[in-house]
């Protein structure tokens, strides 16, 4: 009896505990859902500073060991 009394105890701690990180989220994004839901830009609604993108540096390829390298090594 004990056991079925804790599982029901940790479904609804884990309900709550959903409810209160969904209801976060849409405080914090729901009018950028909304914006895209409705299918307008979101820079034309809320004004936000530009972000700098980052860019990956390629890597170079390896040199393939040639007689002339080795001989300059």
């Amino acid at each position: 009896m004990m056991i079925a009394a804790l599982a029901t105890l940790v479904f609804l701690t884990t309900l709550w505990l959903l409810t209160v990180v969904g209801a976060k989220v849409l405080e914090e994004s729901g009018s950028k859902i909304l914006v895209a839901l409705k299918g307008k830009s979101v820079n034309s609604v809320m004004s936000t500073a530009p972000q700098r993108l980052r860019h990956r540096e390629r890597y170079r390829t390896a040199y393939r060991a040639t007689p002339r390298l080795r001989a300059a090594a």
